[in-house]
């Protein structure tokens, strides 16, 4: 997605046996034991290493969470599955935007994806390119909002 290419580095870690930056890092998920089904703040909270987390620590926490709790056993995504936590999780991004060219392009990208399958980091990078081009995070950037 969005041109994003796995450095050097990466596959050099990788190759060692080292997880990809794109695999939802251990530290941050919820306890394997921990249904799906229970509530993202919950799990968010049984999380002992964000209990004096920061706002920013745990809205990553929040996004790493939401992807592992719809993703399949491999830790992918199928594009079904992530344009509804498009529709479901992130609307107020994304209403109102269909007919804007660059949320088409970003959604015919997702359609295009070879694989079938976003990984974390293809989410992460989705999710952004949607935030950075809707009119709600326009609209937070405008002073009259923020009073």
């Amino acid at each position: 997605m969005g041109g994003c290419m796995h450095s050097t580095w990466d596959h050099a870690l990788h190759s060692r046996g080292e997880p990809r930056p794109s695999e939802a890092p251990a530290s941050i998920s919820a306890p394997s034991k921990m249904p799906k089904s229970v509530s993202i703040s919950k799990q968010l909270a049984s999380i002992k290493a964000l209990k004096k987390g920061s706002d920013l620590e745990k809205a990553i926490a929040t996004i790493a969470l939401v992807f592992r709790n719809a993703s399949d056993p491999d830790g992918k995504l199928g594009k079904a599955t992530a344009k509804k936590l498009l529709q479901t999780q992130f609307k107020k991004f994304t209403e109102r935007e269909e007919t804007k060219p660059k949320y088409q392009d970003i959604l015919s990208e997702l359609d295009e994806h070879t694989e079938n399958k976003l990984d974390f980091e293809d989410f992460v990078i989705l999710l952004l390119s949607l935030a950075i081009m809707s009119d709600l995070l326009r609209n937070m950037w405008n002073e009259n909002t923020m009073k």
